[in-house]
């Protein structure tokens, strides 16, 4: 016959045993959910392509000064940008607020064109404050978008 501490170090063990599993399957699901993206979702497939390249050059190239970075990705990311011009506002933008969103995308479009032109022959204190433009407009339109 089990005695009542032996009871109750099964129980702790049990309860320890199933804490730890639990604990494992969510950092697998994390991690697999991850699948080495940084994608964030976005109500318009071309902002989140566009974010995956905005995303890395804000939190790694930027911090550590990494010039050569930005303009090596300098076309992929105009590329993505005009992808979201060519979008316009977009469906389910609200119609009061279309007039705004186009503006909006103006400025961003401008952002995108000095970035281009700062990362072929600009100092890279240039490419520094027009990559910020651009990610402070990429921000202002992410704001305005309509919602999943």
């Amino acid at each position: 016959m089990i005695s009542k501490a032996e009871k109750m170090s099964l129980k702790l063990l049990r309860a320890v045993f199933l804490s730890t599993a639990v604990a494992l399957l969510c950092s697998s699901l994390a991690f697999a959910g991850s699948s080495g993206r940084n994608s964030e979702e976005f109500s318009v497939k071309q902002y989140s392509d566009f974010h995956d390249v905005l995303h890395p050059l804000q939190h790694e190239a930027l911090p550590q000064k990494d010039f050569a970075r930005f303009r090596s990705n300098a076309t992929k990311l105009v590329r993505r940008g005009q992808a979201i011009v060519r979008v316009g506002a977009p469906r389910g933008t609200a119609k009061d607020k279309i007039a705004e969103f186009r503006k909006e995308l103006r400025k961003f479009d401008a952002a995108l064109k000095t970035f281009r032109k700062a990362a072929r022959n600009g100092t890279d204190a240039r490419v520094e404050s027009s990559f910020s433009s651009v990610h402070d407009s990429f921000e202002m339109l992410v704001g305005m978008l309509p919602r999943k």
